[in-house]
């Protein structure tokens, strides 16, 4: 290095705080799995595993068609193979261990040392083979083995070495998973008072501190239509560990009844909270069949994922992937008159007007009956609820500091710093955060306690655009205009 004399001086930038990023839009869907697919060692009961990619499901749930009785198959099919989005926390809460059902013995004959039974679910712990007279009992691992096929069902198969010849007549008995024993109470959960252990909807407050990201969508499709799921759906969402996280429940109104009986369904179930998004009815794409909730999730995700992972974009108008609406018994098509009706109700739907299927609605569950705009409108709601979680996570480091003029000057000049990156890039029209004396009384900040000022104003949905038509009769005159 050159031999240096006299006074010098650099210059760094200026440290500013980087908010910790929030942009994974995380849906956590409780439900039933045919866990007794699982390669894991254990079926995962109430316990919610973070699934990014279809393999992952798989090896830890397993994957059934049969929906009706395996709900989480069927958000896992439309999530990853249909919408191609990732990743997702799934919770099973069917019990193989109270969740069954003993199934009558019947008689099957192998063919070339194989038979396969053709049911869903089976235990595979509770397969009895026995001969055909019922005189004898074959072990398993020496007489025969047991294994699944890529559709679910049992294959049993030969030992050579055993008892059984390739062209036996055997009796099967076993028992299989029971998804009508799974009740609403399985979904709701608790913690059980003696062990401490959490089950159901109370697991979501372990998805932060197991995986590091917070919970922005919650589901349960197959049971968000029962009122009291979706009351805890909803109650959980509002305050996730402790009030310090939020959330927005997604959930499905009756599939069993007409359109215009879904405002009063709804009104009388109490599916009007601003953290819930209601829809209405079931989709249907390349002949399956999807809960409203399902494709909507997967919607919102797709949305903030064009929008660089924050929800200032309302999923309405965005294209979804389903070629159909239907109920329980029929399909019906849902005009935009139709699904104005929804709309005005609070309620989500779907259209096939211009551009193909859409989702269809801006409305959280809290409208008609709360009109402002951060309780009725669907992006307005997530983007407080993102810029609330986002503080969280990026000011929980400066707890427990010295309350002094430069922990103030900290948090007002970075979140200020933040908030005018989010006004330009169009993400809010405007915020700043304000830390007031009239709001920090003298005997507050000598018990520790502060509070910051968050003024914000995310831009709304254009949920109506008017074009006023007039007949102008100046330009007859271009009819006598002369050429230059």
């Amino acid at each position: 290095m050159a031999e240096r004399h006299g006074i010098f001086t650099t210059e760094q930038p200026a440290e500013v705080i980087t908010p910790v990023p929030l942009n994974i839009t995380l849906p956590v869907v409780f439900g039933t799995a045919p866990v007794n697919l699982t390669t894991l060692e254990n079926a995962p009961v109430n316990k919610p595993i973070l699934c990014e990619s279809w393999n992952d499901v798989v090896a830890a749930f397993g994957y059934s068609d049969d929906w009706e009785s395996f709900t989480l198959s069927e958000f896992t099919h439309y999530f990853f193979k249909i919408a191609k989005l990732s990743p997702v926390v799934f919770v099973n809460v069917l019990d193989p261990t109270k969740h069954n059902a003993t199934v009558a013995t019947a008689s099957y004959t192998l063919s070339d040392g194989v038979v396969t039974v053709p049911d869903q679910g089976i235990i595979k712990s509770t397969v009895v083979l026995t001969s055909d007279d019922g005189a004898t009992t074959y072990t398993a691992g020496k007489d025969y083995s047991v294994s699944f096929n890529t559709s679910g069902n049992l294959v049993v198969s030969r030992i050579a070495s055993g008892a059984l010849t390739a062209n036996s007549t055997v009796k099967i008995a076993y028992s299989k998973l029971d998804r009508s024993k799974v009740t609403a109470a399985d979904l709701i959960g608790g913690v059980v008072e003696a062990t401490g252990e959490a089950t159901g909807l109370e697991l979501l407050d372990q998805v932060f501190p197991l995986f590091r990201i917070v919970p922005a969508l919650i589901a349960a499709p197959g049971f968000s239509q029962n009122p009291t799921v979706a009351a805890v759906m909803t109650e959980k969402a509002a305050s996730l560990n402790g009030g310090h996280f939020k959330a927005q429940a997604i959930t499905d109104l009756s599939s069993e009844i007409v359109y215009t009986d879904t405002p009063a369904w709804k009104k009388t179930n109490a599916y009007n909270d601003p953290r819930q998004i209601n829809t209405y009815p079931l989709f249907t794409y390349d002949d399956r069949t999807y809960h409203s909730s399902t494709v909507a999730s997967a919607v919102i995700v797709q949305t903030d994922v064009n929008n660089g992972g924050v929800p200032s974009v309302s999923p309405s108008n965005k294209s979804a992937k389903i070629d159909g609406t239907k109920t329980d018994t029929r399909a019906i098509a849902l005009g935009p008159q139709q699904a104005q009706y929804l709309n005005a109700n609070g309620i989500v739907t779907a259209l096939n007007f211009v551009g193909g299927f859409v989702l269809w609605g801006n409305r959280t569950g809290a409208y008609p009956n709360q009109k402002d705009p951060q309780s009725s409108f669907i992006p307005v709601r997530r983007m407080f609820d993102w810029i609330s979680n986002t503080l969280t996570l990026t000011y929980w480091k400066y707890l427990d500091g010295s309350i002094d003029r430069r922990l103030i000057e900290a948090i007002t000049d970075a979140a200020n710093f933040w908030m005018n990156g989010l006004t330009a890039a169009g993400y809010i029209l405007g915020g700043r955060v304000e830390f007031n004396a009239s709001e920090n009384p003298v005997a507050d900040l000598m018990d520790g306690k502060m509070k910051f000022h968050v003024y914000v104003t995310p831009p709304s949905p254009a949920q109506a655009i008017d074009f006023v038509m007039e007949y102008d009769t100046s330009y007859f005159a271009a009819l006598f205009a002369t050429a230059a």
